[in-house]
């Protein structure tokens, strides 16, 4: 997997567009951190990319409330107290 900088990415667009779909990825970083993913696809494949995008996004936010529970400790509460903190919050809606 190649990093690019943002300069390079600005600087050696062209070069980088050529690259692309051998490299199939590359990382962007800015003062060395990586802040963007470039990914080679095409117009055949645009949707399929983008939905497993989108999916792998979502896995990865269930990832993170999952880590944050048990740091909290939350991955222990039952399910009657689920229902019954629900049931709290809706009342207080009403």
């Amino acid at each position: 997997m190649k990093f690019l900088s943002v300069r390079d990415l600005r600087g050696k667009s062209a070069q980088i567009w050529k690259e692309l779909p051998d490299e199939r990825e590359m990382i962007v970083t800015s003062n060395g951190r990586p802040i963007a993913i470039l990914a080679a696809i095409t117009e055949e494949n645009l949707e399929e990319s983008l939905s497993a995008f989108r999916s792998a996004r979502a896995v990865e936010a269930v990832v993170s409330l999952q880590r944050r529970s048990v740091e909290k400790g939350t991955d222990k509460i039952s399910l009657d107290e689920i229902n019954a903190e629900i049931k709290s919050v809706r009342e207080k809606r009403a």
